[in-house]
């Protein structure tokens, strides 16, 4: 039931599905669907024409690929993302975006393909007295369960 598909509107883009790059890899690389220009100091959003279907027990966790700071000059600008099993029926079809910080003094281009965070999925754990809030509808992403 665990399977990352293509976002509607981004099936005729070459977008290929993440993979593990070697047998003992924990992540699915994720990668830029088109060209992103990043000024110096600058916030974008990097879409990855991406959606992921999982368990409601599970999530998966966003982290850059160790080379993004390194190599680019670049962060991701949560830290670390959280793709919680609900986003998948989100109005924006659960695509999945990367919000990533320029911290040089220069622009920096993110080329379509380009590999720039790696999903971990994992399952969670509720406490003995969670109160699942049936009464809130997930709309989209980034704060998007209203509260």
């Amino acid at each position: 039931m665990r399977r990352f598909e293509i976002v509607k509107g981004y099936e005729n883009k070459g977008i290929e599905l993440p993979v593990r790059q070697t047998k003992l890899s924990a992540g699915y690389d994720l990668a830029s669907c088109e060209d992103v220009l990043i000024k110096a100091g600058e916030i974008k959003m990097i879409p990855t024409g991406l959606r992921v279907k999982m368990l409601d027990n599970e999530v998966l966790l966003v982290y850059p690929r160790s080379s993004l700071a390194i190599k680019k000059g670049l962060m991701m600008s949560n830290g670390v993302g959280v793709i919680d099993a609900d986003y998948y029926h989100a109005e924006n079809f659960g695509h999945i975006s990367i919000p990533v910080y320029n911290f040089t003094k220069e622009d920096v281009l993110v080329k379509s393909g380009e590999r720039i965070s790696q999903g971990i999925f994992t399952s969670f754990l509720k406490t003995s007295n969670d109160k699942d809030s049936d009464n809130i509808v997930r709309l989209g992403g980034f704060g998007s369960s209203g509260i």
